[in-house]
């Protein structure tokens, strides 16, 4: 009996290693000769890093790069065991929580740090990279993260634009002719869950700049720089297309990604799988077994569970899901590849009680065994 154990992280209690840990321990009660295998996940965002460097035996490197203020920050990504794959989220450098709600405003906030992150990866000898660009304080089209890289973002003096947003407003001319060589033999995987363009009433600045800081006069401005300045890119990369899908993502670093470092945008769900080699692992296996913290009508739009039992439904597996709570929302789930799932609490207690991680361990264990038990009766 081969059970595949592939959890996400029970934000604020478990992390996703965690949670599949827990899992596996109340599997082991109910079937001590079990072969339990467990893989972190992440959809993408937050925890893709950790996911994929704990799930794949990878390490982890620590730099000092440009924050979303211009002030310098410290950043961790991954390597993975092959030297040649590192593992980023751009929130490390460009994410919003580095950025105070009082001094919140995408005119002035940078993807610098960014493009640093990937200018010491290469320096490590790493070609190949895997990012998730969710989380964003910025709105400058990528354009911080492509100076870094050697890209010229030029005003009508020949003088490089200000950081941010507000610098589009000066950008006149792009040129290429410095760009880091390396990056010629480097090839970009980006988890993308958003499908909006770069520019108009669906771009990033109208959907994403509020809650970055933008007003309504700020969104309006910054979204004719951005259109000028995909026209410029234009000239120089006839395949740009501001218009496809994602180029909007992370205030246009969607766009930066595909014109000027020809990148692959990606489902993060579907991209963290297939690193992490999970197609082959459920085909061996008899039994899938994923959840998170809450388990309700959000969790349909791309998240971990579903994206789990789609896979493992491709290959006829039964999926159990195991959440700290369900809504009722959550039944949808049922016609989305998941056989059933189980909340986890088993009395009445506080939401601060139920979050405590010895205690949620603990639950998911016991929950994870009586499931056990229940399938391996079945299968009788």
């Amino acid at each position: 009996m081969k059970i595949a154990v592939v959890m996400d992280s029970f934000k604020g209690s478990m992390t996703s290693l965690e949670a599949g840990e827990a899992v596996k321990n109340g599997i082991k009660r109910a079937a001590p000769d079990a072969e339990v295998v467990v893989k972190p996940i992440a959809d993408g965002g937050e925890g893709t890093v950790d996911a994929l460097v704990c799930g794949m035996n990878g390490g982890y490197r620590q730099l000092r790069a440009t924050g979303p203020l211009g002030e310098k920050v410290d950043c961790t990504y991954g390597i993975l065991p092959d030297k040649q794959t590192a593992v980023m989220e751009m929130s490390a450098a460009a994410g919003l929580p580095l950025v105070p709600p009082s001094s919140r405003n995408p005119l002035y906030t940078t993807t610098r740090g960014v493009g640093e992150m990937i200018l010491d990866a290469i320096e490590q000898g790493c070609r190949r990279f895997i990012i998730g660009i969710g989380g964003s304080a910025t709105n400058d089209g990528g354009v911080g993260m492509l100076q870094a890289l050697g890209f010229d973002f030029l005003d009508r003096d020949g003088n490089a634009i200000r950081p941010g947003a507000q610098g589009l407003q000066e950008l006149v001319r792009i040129d290429n002719a410095h760009v880091l060589p390396q990056l010629k033999e480097c090839s970009f995987r980006i988890a993308c869950d958003v499908s909006n363009p770069l520019c108009g009433e669906n771009g990033c600045s109208a959907v994403y700049g509020p809650q970055k800081g933008a007003t309504s006069e700020s969104i309006e401005r910054m979204d004719r720089w951005l259109n000028r300045y995909a026209q410029l890119a234009k000239q120089l990369y006839p395949q740009a297309d501001a218009e496809k899908p994602g180029t909007g993502a992370a205030g246009g670093m969607g766009f930066a990604f595909l014109t000027f470092l020809n990148a692959q945008l990606i489902p993060g769900i579907q991209l963290v799988m297939e690193e992490m080699g999970a197609e082959q692992l459920f085909q061996q296996s008899d039994l899938v077994i994923t959840g998170e913290g809450r388990l309700d009508g959000q969790t349909m739009m791309g998240k971990v569970p579903v994206g789990v039992a789609a896979l493992a439904k491709k290959h006829h597996k039964p999926v159990a899901a195991l959440a700290g709570c369900t809504s009722r929302e959550a039944t949808a789930c049922n016609g989305q590849g998941i056989d059933a799932f189980f909340p986890i609490l088993r009395e009445v207690v506080t939401l601060e009680q139920a979050m405590q991680k010895e205690q949620a361990m603990e639950n998911l264990m016991l929950t994870a065994e009586q499931v056990l038990r229940l399938w391996k009766a079945s299968c009788r």
